[in-house]
């Protein structure tokens, strides 16, 4: 509740990104992104499901933080906490007491990847509330129009300027994705042919047609190819580059035994749920002759986390869930008694006290291994950026059936 008070600006709210505290802000713009996205392409999903306010609600959390980080015309604040402090510390957020820094990009140190993801976010986000609160709609337009301008100014990969988050967020990628990327939010929130120049420009002087092998918070050339197509529909380059993707997901990318698309070993889940996320929209918004292809696909990775191999990778449904989800505060015990300095915590046995209804865990190796161990981080954490585009995923399907 203090956070920000190091630099004088109140910067509390947002999301922590994973099972520890430290708010980084370009995995958490990139999480606001695709929720918002599944809540505008898939609203009926939504609107069946009863899931619509608390969409909105979960996007929202993370935009009122991001207004109150753009600190000015060229300043934003994109991390709090530093990772490996924060990371020596187990125990709930309300009992942590360490050292909890702000850091910022602005003229002097910018982030073209950080400005131009949060300002896709809060491009996305305004297109979400623009009929359910159209102030706060525009507010956040005007904010996402000079944080797209900042970062495409003023151009640098961000981690040179925040070194904290090159251990943890580093864009391996580079920033040209998220030129282009918020250039095409922007052109869908404004109408503006100036974002689709921006877009173009972006396209051509990063190469931007080749080289998608997923999609997540580093990478973001999957998700433009789909929203290109959709925007500029009369530039087929997004569309031919949306096609090849999505034939090199069904064709030469490696799969589990157990048929999971394995693009990474760290959150393969997550990786799985992202492109099915790209594969479902395509099946609603692309070609129709690959439709229902796209779906049929797409479905049996959704099927694979929600439990059809053998047991869910979902904290509380479904066969034999995660029950040890490497998790802070949900491995604690309930209040007064403490999380350390005793049998709970991290290497207590039992299962986690707080269940983390909803939440995908990383998933399992190349061939299909898992073991429910709380230590065990690169398959058994959670994260928001597992999350984000699995929400769409249901939200797709429960519209296509």
């Amino acid at each position: 509740m203090d956070d920000g008070a190091d630099v004088g600006h109140n910067l509390t709210g947002g999301y922590y990104d994973a099972g520890d505290h430290v708010k980084f802000g370009f995995p958490m713009a990139y999480t606001a992104t695709v929720l918002a996205w599944g809540l505008i392409d898939f609203a009926e999903g939504y609107e069946a499901a009863g899931q619509t306010d608390y969409g909105r609600a979960a996007v929202k959390w993370a935009t009122d933080y991001f207004l109150k980080a753009h600190t000015a015309e060229y300043e934003l604040y994109g991390q709090v906490g530093s990772g490996n402090i924060d990371h020596s510390f187990w125990g709930r957020p309300e009992d942590m007491h360490m050292e909890r820094p702000a850091y910022k990009i602005d003229k002097e140190a910018p982030g073209t990847e950080l400005a131009c993801e949060t300002a896709a976010a809060l491009a996305a986000a305004s297109l979400v509330f623009k009929k359910a609160n159209p102030d706060y709609s525009a507010e956040m337009l005007e904010v996402a129009k000079e944080l797209y301008a900042f970062g495409d100014e003023y151009r640098l990969e961000y981690h040179k300027s925040i070194p904290d988050a090159a251990d943890f967020y580093r864009s391996w990628s580079g920033y040209g994705d998220e030129l282009l990327w918020g250039a095409l939010w922007l052109y869908r929130a404004t109408g503006d042919d100036t974002y689709l120049t921006k877009a173009q420009e972006a396209w051509d002087e990063f190469n931007l047609a080749e080289g998608a092998l997923q999609f997540s918070w580093d990478d973001k050339k999957a998700g433009a190819y789909a929203l290109g197509s959709m925007v500029d529909p009369d530039n087929t380059m997004y569309a031919d580059a949306l096609k090849a993707f999505l034939e090199y997901l069904k064709n030469d990318a490696k799969y589990t035994p157990g048929g999971l698309i394995f693009l990474d070993p760290w959150g393969s889940n997550r990786h799985a749920g992202n492109v099915a996320f790209i594969s479902l929209w395509a099946a609603k918004y692309g070609d129709p002759a690959d439709a229902d292809a796209n779906r049929e696909w797409a479905e049996g990775q959704i099927g694979y986390i929600l439990g059809d191999f053998g047991h869910s990778f979902v904290v509380g449904f479904g066969v034999d869930p995660p029950s040890h989800p490497h998790h802070r505060s949900s491995s604690c015990p309930i209040p007064p008694d403490s999380c350390l300095n005793n049998q709970w915590g991290q290497n207590q046995p039992g299962p986690n006290p707080h269940t983390l209804y909803g939440a995908v865990v990383g998933g399992p190796d190349s061939g299909d291994g898992y073991t429910d161990k709380r230590m065990d981080f690169q398959h058994n954490e959670v994260a928001c950026d597992y999350n984000a585009a699995y929400t769409g995923c249901l939200a797709a399907i429960i519209e296509s059936k």
